[in-house]
């Protein structure tokens, strides 16, 4: 019996410029585990549980190593929330060939991590699952014609900066920010862009703020347009600015195929973009740099007001892992795997709190790992990966 992956946007590390070479399944599959703060200590076991199960039934042979703080819990101890430390590990992982899986970490992690190991490129997958069509807050026709991927420029922009606090001559406190963009930046996003939607439905969206922010939103549709017109011209282009963008996401998600915007108006999209996955505890992304290495996580940060209540939705998490396992270790037998497995526990009424519907089931992280788990090792027996 053959698996099949369920991805229609799968492989994003082929739209990648100087992505790694041809992968050797036989090697070792090296990950960096990061377990982050607040809700990771809960949510990355359970992904780490399915992990193994899935390892069993294959003849790929996977090493796990753990690192240290991120977040808020390392800035207490080191001083910064991506300490040395961190930052030695991580550059072994990627040394090796391998691929970081993390959890939530909070301050100014993600920032510094991005920009330590130049991860350019971020993807952030909008498929909401017909099992949860009547959870969330939006009317179940927008939901269910939603499929778009958010692609998002996470090195330039306010988010990267550099910015300061004083006092002025009036005695006045004063801060300042100040960020750029350049064309080499722009165009490298784009062009990432650009082949993912070759890949997909062929409707690349550009979300901008001309008024608000003219020349960074200028010199981006300039390059857009310019992209097109020479590498792209079957790819039909459209700009929105950011206020209407989000609006367009929820009333009307379908019209979306590939959306591609400056750093912060991505993270913007992918927030509300979460709304039509009926709880931010479905959302994942994998941030990755020129050389195809890559760092996957959830988009749903810490939560620490429910950490250690054993109510944090893991599915984010999981298909963190599964898209992990897809684009770095290039096994989409077992993504497709683990989504079977999410979705079979959901079609037999099993949810966590903040997705179940009327009359569902409510399951705690642990007993909905459990469950998932079960259905993963019946879809797995004698089956080799």
């Amino acid at each position: 019996m053959a698996l099949v992956s369920l991805e229609t946007n799968s492989e994003f590390l082929q739209c990648l410029k100087g992505h790694q070479p041809p992968f050797d399944q036989n090697k070792k599959h090296l990950i960096g585990v990061l377990i982050g703060e607040g809700v990771g200590t809960e949510v990355v076991p359970v992904a780490l549980n399915l992990l193994e199960i899935l390892g069993r039934h294959t003849k790929r042979e996977f090493v796990l190593q753990t690192g240290g703080l991120i977040g808020y819990p390392a800035k207490e101890k080191y001083g910064s929330s991506l300490s040395s430390e961190t930052i030695d590990f991580s550059s072994s992982i990627f040394a090796q060939n391998g691929a970081l899986f993390c959890g939530p970490g909070g301050e100014r992690f993600v920032y510094e991590m991005r920009s330590k190991f130049s991860l350019y490129c971020k993807f952030t997958p909008v498929e909401p699952l017909p099992e949860l069509i009547d959870s969330g807050s939006v009317r179940p026709k927008q939901v269910s014609a939603t499929n778009m991927v958010m692609v998002r420029e996470n090195l330039g922009g306010i988010y990267q900066g550099k910015w300061t606090r004083g006092v002025d001559k009036d005695g006045e406190t004063i801060v300042t920010h100040n960020f750029a963009y350049t064309k080499k930046m722009i165009m490298q996003i784009l062009e990432v862009a650009f082949k993912l939607t070759e890949k997909r439905r062929k409707c690349l969206h550009v979300v901008l703020k001309p008024g608000g922010i003219p020349t960074i939103s200028d010199l981006w549709w300039q390059c857009a347009q310019e992209m097109q017109s020479k590498l792209f011209p079957s790819v039909a282009l459209y700009q929105h600015e950011i206020d209407n963008a989000v609006y367009q996401l929820i009333a009307n998600p379908s019209q979306f195929d590939v959306v591609v915007s400056p750093n912060l108006f991505g993270d913007v999209l992918a927030d509300c973009a979460s709304l039509l996955l009926a709880s931010r505890g479905l959302s994942y992304s994998g941030n990755f740099n020129a050389q195809g290495n890559g760092v996957y996580q959830t988009g749903h940060g810490a939560a620490r007001d429910i950490a250690g209540k054993n109510i944090a939705n893991p599915i984010g998490q999981i298909y963190a892992l599964g898209m992990m396992l897809r684009e770095s270790f290039n096994w989409p037998e077992a993504d497709t795997a683990l989504r079977r497995a999410v979705k079979s526990t959901l079609q037999n009424g099993i949810f966590t709190a903040d997705i179940a519907p009327s009359g569902g089931r409510i399951y705690g992280t642990r007993e909905f790992g459990h469950e998932v788990s079960t259905h993963l090792q019946k879809q797995l027996t004698g089956l080799t990966l």
